[in-house]
């Protein structure tokens, strides 16, 4: 054998060397154990469902034994802090929402670090925030909203579903691109916060459009503005918060799945592309876009970037109105 052979066939060996414990890893996950899907929202909820789906897909494209498992409490920690103490084996995964990557800004609780304490495996869809008002009141337009609002601020207060939500941060915005002094009233969970919009103990509330938009049907809330760029084809009928008088004013809430720090890439890799061709089948497309949501395809790198971004995006805003975690 010549010497160039000989490098060749060196070469060669160190790359199948270098390539079994990703095949290793491969094949030996998932087998046997069941995998725990937590979410750390009740049932219901959009993370309830993208949760229970990924169980789902991981049960028929991977022959494992998932389930979904509600872990709720603490604005969402109880349950992040399960997965963050879990064995790294692939084996128990979060599905949860943008609260997760800002929990650290908004809580004391929260000492964890997203960027490096969990290990991200994907995104997985997003939603428009909208805002909608107690049909209790007259006002019907932003513009009109404001004006009330300003003149009689105690006579106006505003819903948070949750402490770090895409909708807490996006109120916090709102006030301060207003200058009004309101009051905010935190719940725990969209649907008592909705309850109270419809009987009118709190005039306004900002939150993902499939939370909100079904219940408009009775003339309970109105729709005042969406919280994108130009007119959502999930709603083409309410007009964007820009065309209210806050342009550039442009929120979403956005659902993933993270794994405990230390999780092989090989198996952030496998969920990340069972996820990506989940969310490209029409059926599944046209069945989220039936729950207002819009299905999200991106490597684990692009969602790094993503949620970095969405990260230095709240810390400025939180920082601009001295914002302490409570």
């Amino acid at each position: 054998m010549n010497r160039r052979s000989l490098l060749l066939g060196t070469g060669a060996a160190a790359a199948s060397l270098l390539a079994a414990p990703a095949i290793q890893a491969q094949e030996s996950w998932p087998r046997g154990k069941q995998i725990r899907v937590i979410v750390p929202w009740p049932p219901g909820a959009a993370n309830d469902t993208l949760g229970r789906l990924l169980a789902q897909r991981l049960t028929e494209k991977l022959g494992a034994t998932a389930i979904a498992e509600n872990r709720t409490g603490g604005a969402g920690l109880i349950g992040t802090n399960a997965v963050l103490t879990a064995p790294n084996d692939g084996y128990t995964l979060l599905a949860s929402a943008f609260n997760t990557a800002v929990m650290p800004l908004v809580l004391k609780g929260a000492t964890f670090d997203p960027q490096k304490d969990l290990e991200v495996m994907a995104r997985t869809a997003k939603a428009p925030l909208v805002m909608v008002s107690s049909g209790t009141r007259p006002q019907k337009t932003l513009p009109d909203i404001i004006a009330a609002a300003k003149a009689k601020p105690r006579e106006w207060n505003i819903a948070i579903s949750s402490l770090g939500s895409a909708g807490h941060l996006a109120t916090i915005e709102f006030l301060r691109r207003t200058g009004l002094d309101l009051d905010m009233v935190t719940y725990r969970g969209t649907q008592p916060a909705l309850t109270d919009l419809m009987g009118g103990s709190v005039q306004l509330l900002i939150d993902p459009c499939f939370a909100l938009l079904p219940a408009r049907g009775d003339g309970k809330i109105n729709a005042v503005g969406i919280a994108t760029a130009q007119r959502s084809a999930l709603a083409s009928d309410v007009p964007t918060m820009a065309e209210g008088g806050l342009p550039g004013y442009e929120f979403q809430s956005w659902y993933g799945v993270w794994a405990p720090k230390g999780t092989p890439r090989e198996i952030c890799e496998r969920v990340n592309a069972l996820m990506q061709e989940t969310m490209r089948e029409p059926a599944m497309v046209e069945r989220l876009t039936r729950q207002v949501l819009e299905p999200v395809t991106e490597s684990i790198e692009e969602t790094k970037q993503f949620i970095a971004a969405e990260i230095n995006r709240a810390g400025e805003l939180l920082r601009s109105v001295n914002y302490q975690p409570e």
